[in-house]
């Protein structure tokens, strides 16, 4: 008989604080490739220590996708009136590929349009190459709007516009 290896699939979830240290592991393992393109305050930015994820839970929600119990990428969003802010988004180097930045876009849009967000914003840095396409492909579109740059660094805003609908009470 040939038994074939499935992936298993990956699992999204709210994060909760006993999740601070493996998130940031997964945001330092995911960005050091790049560090030496930040500025080394940028790069301290971009990956937050434990305490400072703690602190992320409560300004708005942060997710986790679970694969084989494991965390291998993350998600946080901060309401910004009628716009969604998308920050600290990261898949783990060997799990690229399997479609999970796509699951945590998915999941933030259907979470902006439940609660009648007009929009998403993210911000991103010019060298991220593959992780702009990815934006792009799921129609985010770069904007003029500031900031500019993140202690040094070079960034650049993207938003995308989404159709929501206001929950009925």
């Amino acid at each position: 008989m040939n038994m074939q290896l499935s992936t298993p699939t990956p699992q999204i979830r709210p994060a909760v604080p006993d999740d601070a240290s493996s998130i940031a592991s997964v945001l330092y393992a995911a960005f050091v490739e790049y560090k030496s393109s930040y500025t080394p305050e940028a790069f301290a930015s971009t990956t937050p220590a434990a305490d400072q994820i703690q602190r992320r839970l409560s300004e708005g929600p942060v997710w986790v996708v679970l694969r084989d119990e494991s965390i291998v990428g993350t998600v946080a969003v901060v309401p910004k009136g009628e716009s969604l802010y998308v920050r600290g988004m990261a898949v783990l180097p060997d799990a690229r590929g399997q479609k999970i930045g796509e699951l945590l876009l998915a999941h933030i849009e259907s979470f902006a349009s439940a609660r009648g967000f007009k929009r998403l914003l993210l911000s991103t840095t010019p060298f991220l190459s593959s992780a702009i396409r990815l934006y792009e492909r799921f129609g985010f579109r770069r904007i003029s709007d500031g900031p500019h740059d993140l202690f040094g660094t070079p960034i650049f805003t993207m938003e995308k516009l989404i159709n929501s609908e206001p929950c009925q009470s």
